[in-house]
């Protein structure tokens, strides 16, 4: 892809997640005034609204799952899954807009990319002993699924970091 054509495509979805995250689905017209682009150099790289949505979904997983390697190079286990459910907590709270196609791509692309990253550090903590060995990353994804599925209440959040704690002890050996 040419250097324009990778920016004006960055530039999207900038503006897409930007929208969701402030719990908005604009026209697909607005998407591109604001990034600064023509309809049709937006529909070629994104046909559809729900076809920008799931690239929006698809590069920040990727990005979280990118994510776990680097947290064990300075964490310990725990402490690693702890910080990356928490990002993972705080991305379900801003993209509750996504919370259908999420859904449908649990069995899809971005949950195994989850789940790799997940493995990486369960598999750290069976080594050390910290975590428990009979868990998978597909088990840790179906347990945290209530992030998506939070009412926008006031005790969001608290609710939310709540069931957190639950599950993390529930993966702690001790």
């Amino acid at each position: 892809m040419r250097a324009d054509a990778r920016q004006n495509r960055e530039r999207i979805l900038d503006v897409a997640r930007a929208a969701l995250e402030a719990g908005d689905a604009p026209p697909m017209t607005a998407i591109a005034q604001s990034a600064g682009v023509g309809q049709g150099t937006l529909y070629r790289h994104f046909p559809t609204w729900h076809d920008l949505v799931l690239e929006v979904h698809r590069t920040d997983m990727t990005a979280l799952a990118d994510l776990a390697p680097a947290l064990l190079k300075v964490y310990s286990p725990t402490e690693a899954l702890e910080i990356w459910l928490k990002r993972l907590a705080d991305y379900g709270r801003i993209k509750k807009g996504l919370s259908a196609a999420l859904h449908d791509r649990l069995t899809g692309e971005g949950f195994s990319s989850r789940s790799i990253a997940i493995d990486q550090i369960l598999a750290a903590g069976a080594a050390d002993g910290s975590l428990r060995p009979d868990v998978t990353g597909e088990d840790v994804v179906l347990l945290v699924g209530f992030l998506w599925r939070l009412e926008p209440t006031p005790d969001r959040t608290e609710q939310a970091d709540r069931l957190m704690r639950v599950v993390l002890d529930g993966l702690r050996t001790s």
